[in-house]
């Protein structure tokens, strides 16, 4: 497990699947915020390639985001679009509803750069995220990561476009948070 200061990333197990499907998916506006495609529904049990763990798949890797605490689940995080020759690879986030605004999003986001710069040696980390979603804004920026520009008009988000919001980190540039 990469441990942060208040949460932790570790493997996903098969019973977070159904909270985080719950918590995450089967709310059409949550998800349609958070998924770069249109919302649809899920048949429990089936194979969820949001949230089942492909091992063969090496541009992927999926986490459960847990309260160090209690060891309760609060979340997911990814790191995907791994691209080994160039690397880099773009940061996934999304927290339970009950999870947000306790500092967990700054927390896991400092583990992912931890995993991503020291673990698998990346070159670049990047975001993007709605240009209104301002808690992923500010996990970002609070640890290092800067606003390289705005995609005017690129998601298709309940029937209209939002700007997204690109943010970039260079492993130069990263300063580890002393408690991951």
């Amino acid at each position: 497990m990469l441990r942060g200061g208040k949460v932790g990333l570790r493997a996903r197990h098969d019973e977070d699947i159904p909270i985080l499907r719950t918590e995450l998916y089967d709310d059409v506006a949550n998800a349609s915020r958070a998924e770069g495609g249109p919302w649809r529904p899920m048949t429990p049990g089936s194979k969820d390639p949001r949230l089942v763990v492909d091992d063969t798949d090496e541009g992927r890797v999926l986490f459960s985001v847990v309260e160090l605490a209690g060891d309760t689940l609060v979340g997911t995080a990814a790191l995907w679009g791994i691209d080994t020759h160039n690397r880099g690879a773009h940061i996934g986030l999304g927290l339970l509803p009950a999870a947000r605004g306790k500092g967990y999003g700054t927390d896991a986001v400092a583990a992912l750069c931890q995993y991503g710069f020291v673990v698998r040696g990346l070159h670049r980390l990047q975001i993007e995220t709605l240009a209104d979603n301002i808690p992923m804004l500010r996990s970002a920026e609070r640890n290092g990561f800067v606003r390289e520009g705005v995609l005017r008009s690129a998601a298709w988000v309940m029937g209209e476009f939002l700007d997204e919001v690109l943010l970039g980190l260079l492993a130069r540039d990263w300063k580890p948070d002393p408690q991951v």
